[in-house]
């Protein structure tokens, strides 16, 4: 079983910079596909980005793409989510997921929550315009 925690929301501006971590705890995630998502206030939860196994692949939503950055620390068990230019519309609960398949790379449909067997409980984005 894996528990995932996100962690680093909070308050910032239009414009600036937050970056969002979660960290994997029962079994290591080191060979799992991982994913964020997000949910706005009255909204559904929407993919935001994934990131394969080894972390040399990345795929982003096009609203996201160019701004946002995933990465992943194997020996630490944590990915990350690096926003930049943030915009009021990027407020949101963020999750992480994880795909508990071993070297799963980003495969047909990253961006579908079906796909992912672990979530967190989310962090808190808010962007202030």
């Amino acid at each position: 079983q894996v528990q995932l925690a996100e962690s680093g929301g909070g308050l910032v501006q239009a414009g600036g910079s937050l970056r969002v971590s979660c960290a994997a705890s029962g079994r290591t995630v080191s060979r799992y596909r991982m994913g964020w998502f997000r949910q706005a206030p009255g909204k559904e939860r929407e993919f935001v980005g994934a990131i394969s196994w080894s972390g040399v692949s990345t795929t982003y939503a096009d609203s996201v793409k160019g701004r946002f950055t995933i990465t992943r620390d194997n020996g630490k068990n944590t990915v990350n989510l690096q926003m930049n230019s943030l915009k009021p519309e990027d407020t949101a609960v963020y999750y992480c997921a994880s795909r508990a398949k071993d070297f799963s790379g980003l495969g047909l449909a990253p961006f579908s929550e079906s796909e992912y067997d672990y979530w967190g409980q989310g962090t808190q984005v808010t962007v202030s315009s």
